[in-house]
């Protein structure tokens, strides 16, 4: 070591990886109700976006590496949240905005998911209802540090991550032994 010069920066090829992926997340909006303004807010002139290198909104999931869940999610649309989920190539990430998407929100009901954690394995909370734009651009900050400090090389921490089955739908002699029995009606596994 003592015979490299001062002008050269050595590093390893994980570390030098890690950084560029962290500073070019290419986000995928889910966005379905008021939060999905304030993720069009952020990423106007004001806030500024681009400035943290996730400018570039994709509306395809296998163009994308992280998937921004903005607003409530009803059961019907929790098969294309997983469909999309699973069409993302690794290594990929997701930031679960807003109050409803966290936990539900003030939709405490069977129609609306009760945090979208349960379906699909989130990376970073960001609370809110609506969360402002400085908020998600903290959280997108966190996510860079996350990313850094895993690495993308070896990939280690995404071959720990299970698959969600989710809600499924019932099959005919399924349905009609559950109508005979009287049980109750439930979607989930």
């Amino acid at each position: 070591m003592k015979d490299v010069p001062d002008n050269v920066f050595m590093t390893t090829l994980d570390a030098a990886a890690s950084w560029a992926r962290s500073n070019s997340l290419w986000p995928m909006p889910f966005a379905t109700a008021c939060c999905g303004i304030e993720l069009m807010a952020t990423a106007s002139s004001r806030f500024d976006l681009a400035r943290f290198g996730a400018e570039v909104m994709r509306f395809s999931p296998r163009q994308c590496d992280l998937l921004i869940v903005a607003g409530r999610v009803v059961m019907k649309m929790l098969p294309v949240l997983q469909r999309i989920w699973l069409q993302m190539p690794e290594p990929k990430w997701c930031i679960s905005m807003g109050a409803c998407a966290c936990s539900g929100g003030v939709f405490d009901t069977y129609a609306v998911v009760q945090g979208v954690d349960r379906f699909i394995p989130v990376d970073l909370y960001v609370p809110g209802c609506p969360p402002r734009p400085e908020q998600l651009l903290a959280g997108i900050i966190e996510l860079q540090k996350m990313v850094q400090k895993t690495g993308t090389l070896n990939g280690t921490e995404f071959t720990k991550r299970t698959v969600p089955t989710g809600p499924r739908p019932f099959e005919r002699d399924e349905l009609i032994r559950i109508r005979e029995a009287g049980e109750q009606l439930s979607v989930l596994n």
